[in-house]
């Protein structure tokens, strides 16, 4: 009989369920506000973040909802969660684990400005009441979900309190020795899943159901690799090399690069880093990842230089609609010490309506995807033609191999590819985030083709990449880990309508780009060409005046090239090969001439503007004939077409119907002629005394 009873037991024991049912389930409280609550979600028993989180944890967890809309953190704000019944029904509950998401009310203006102080040990005063009903309890305190730039009180405060509340939340985990959970990051490049700017969808809390379990679970699908590693890839020599991924936590993962060694532990959000030393050029090596059951190679490794490649159309303009000869194509089949990651993006963005799917992946940021590539008639022919050239002649003068990254759009604008927390915390372009479809900060033809693309969608925050920030998030910060040697750059199209503004947005571009990065890489950009556009002379002698307004940057004249009705000039190797010559001669240390004539100074004397240059050794016109292009203004800003002569390094202006010239300007049609250029054949930037003086 007791032997049949065994057998009965171990039976029971086999069944699926039994055991679940039969053992003590884990007990997870989820306290929080309004978030954890699931306010403004449709059928919140089910769909909250609590909810979903149970049915992703199955019958070992039972998962409560603790949460209250407008509760506060603070004892003393305006609903302390302390003074309520979801706190009392929270001990009660005893719970094994934790998740606390608290602090969004406590950015109110009737909280934070007054209470501050006390908010670190409001929060130790709940963590100890938890653990007081159970010293055993498990607790993860969250960093905030997300406040977007729309919520009304966003710049009038709420917008630095909560990022001072962000700030304490890691030193009051440490502290009390609980655990970290981010559940900002995975929200923040989201704003399409928060309809009012602070309350997740459905879909929304699902992201933060999945981040909980996985840091309850440990559980992420075991190793990978961050997107950017592939076979075929190109390696920043003489740089730290972090080799990055996740892993289930606490997984220890091993490097092995070049008869070398590193290991890393993938942490309680599964992500882990592997720090390579620094290397010399040369390859092709292997590039081994591995945990105790999961083994990754990556193949065909070399080491050399790497540079990111990004604007809009005319950097996106493929080598085989560029000028070239056949010479030209066959060397682009053999480049094998070449390699091309282009990130192409998942819909062009032209004069059509995107269906249902692609909408869906671009708010999930699914719109860029590639591997590296070697370099063949296949690859090349398809990749950007200016980074092409730009990366044959680096390799050809340097002898290394050479990794060029394309991410491009057509179409979008300088906003696009900056940062959100950059563009939140700017003054005045905080200011383009919020109802980006019908701002003015935007042209009017980027929102309109915009409006074209997104006429399926029926999301009032349907994502898009034209959208400030988005390029960034979807294309630049999956990047900003992985070294480059430095950046090219080809755009500013899309905001030639407003060049003040422009200027705002590329010095800001700049510098948060080398703040993702961590080093103030060189930035090399292109000056818009020549095209019977009116604003364009204006703009191109503003890309001059930016040049001494940013360090460790160049500038490649194009308006020689350009063409009166197209947009997309052809002849993109001259461009690629002056961003080359900027990088071989101020990055490299190449004694080469990398820059026409810029402008320097206009002094007046009689009747002539006797200009100077720097770069302006063996000035000369390019077709041997006569200067073109300088016109002379007298204090009136009326300007005349001039006759220009050249005497040793300066040229000579002046016009018989401007006795008193005060001013000079070159180049300044927006489909120009002008024809100045220095020994080296470099042609000479557009520029304007009057603007040079009088910004």
């Amino acid at each position: 009989m007791a032997r049949f009873v065994l057998i009965l037991f171990a039976f029971l024991l086999a069944v699926p369920g039994f055991s679940q049912e039969t053992t003590a389930r884990l007990k997870v409280a989820c306290i929080g506000n309004s978030v954890t609550y699931g306010y403004g979600i449709k059928d919140r028993e089910q769909n909250a973040y609590p909810a979903q989180l149970q049915q992703l944890l199955g019958g070992r967890y039972e998962v409560a909802n603790f949460g209250l809309s407008g509760a506060t953190l603070l004892r003393k704000g305006h609903r302390p969660y302390t003074q309520t019944r979801q706190y009392k029904d929270a001990l009660a509950f005893k719970p094994d684990i934790a998740v606390i998401h608290l602090g969004l009310n406590d950015t109110d203006p009737r909280n934070w400005p007054n209470y501050r102080d006390e908010f670190a040990a409001d929060y130790y005063h709940l963590i100890d009441t938890l653990r007081a009903v159970n010293p055993q309890v498990r607790i993860l305190i969250s960093r905030l979900t997300p406040i977007f730039s729309g919520h009304p009180r966003f710049t009038s405060g709420t917008r630095d309190w909560f990022w001072q509340i962000q700030a304490l939340i890691p030193v009051i985990a440490e502290n009390r020795n609980v655990e970290l959970i981010d559940l900002h990051t995975p929200l923040y490049s989201r704003p399409d899943l928060f309809p009012d700017e602070l309350h997740p969808t459905a879909a929304g809390a699902g992201i933060i159901a999945s981040t909980v379990a996985g840091q309850i679970t440990g559980k992420y699908g075991g190793l990978q690799l961050a997107s950017v590693f592939s076979d075929h890839m190109v390696l920043q020599q003489k740089m730290p090399i972090p080799v990055q991924g996740k892993a289930d936590a606490g997984q220890e993962v091993r490097v092995s690069f070049k008869g070398e060694e590193v290991t890393a532990t993938a942490g309680p959000d599964g992500k882990w880093e592997a720090m390579l030393p620094a290397q010399k050029a040369g390859g092709p090596y292997q590039l081994q990842v591995s945990t105790a059951d999961t083994s990754i190679s990556i193949n065909d490794v070399l080491v050399g230089e790497v540079w990111l490649c990004s604007g809009q159309s005319n950097m996106a303009f493929p080598l085989r609609q560029a000028v070239h000869t056949s010479e030209e194509m066959r060397q682009a089949q053999q480049s094998s010490d070449i390699r091309l990651l282009q990130l192409k993006p998942l819909a062009e963005t032209n004069n059509v309506a995107w269906d249902s799917v692609t909408l869906g992946k671009v708010n999930r940021l699914a719109y860029f995807s590639g591997t590296w590539q070697r370099t063949d008639s296949v690859e090349a022919k398809d990749f950007s033609a200016v980074a092409y050239y730009f990366g044959k002649e680096l390799q050809e003068q340097l002898g290394v191999p050479v990794g060029l990254i394309e991410v491009a759009v057509g179409g979008s604008g300088t906003e696009s590819w900056i940062s959100r927390y950059t563009l939140e915390h700017h003054p005045q372009l905080v200011h383009m985030l919020h109802n980006w479809r019908n701002s003015d900060f935007l042209m009017p033809w980027v929102r309109e083709r915009a409006a074209t693309n997104l006429q399926e969608a029926t999301l009032a925050t349907q994502r898009h990449p034209y959208q400030p920030a988005y390029n960034y998030e979807a294309g630049i910060a999956p990047l900003t880990a992985f070294p480059i040697k430095g950046m090219i750059w080809y755009q500013g199209e899309s905001n030639a309508h407003n060049i003040e503004l422009h200027e705002e947005l590329f010095k800001t571009l700049v510098q948060d780009w080398r703040g993702a990065w961590g080093y103030p890489f060189p930035f090399y950009y292109a000056q818009l060409s020549s095209i019977n556009r009116p604003s364009w002379p204006h703009f191109r002698d503003s890309q001059r005046r930016l040049l001494a307004q940013i360090q460790n940057t160049g500038m490649a004249v194009t308006s020689d090239v350009g063409n009166p009705q197209d947009v997309h000039p052809r002849q993109k190797r001259q461009v690629g090969e002056r961003l080359a010559a900027w990088a071989l001669a101020n990055t490299y240390g190449k004694r080469i001439p990398y820059s026409g004539p810029l402008f320097k100074k206009a002094d007046f004397t009689g009747n002539k503007a006797i200009c100077t240059f720097e770069h302006g050794k063996g000035l000369k016109a390019s077709d041997g004939s006569s200067l073109r292009g300088f016109e002379v203004a007298g204090s009136d800003l009326i300007f005349r077409e001039a006759k220009a002569e050249i005497r040793g390094s300066k040229v000579q202006v002046w016009s018989d119907e401007v006795p008193e010239p005060k001013y000079v300007r070159y180049g300044w049609e927006p489909y120009t002629t002008a024809n100045l250029v220095n020994k080296a054949g470099l042609p000479a930037s557009t520029f304007n005394s009057f603007y040079t003086t009088n910004k």
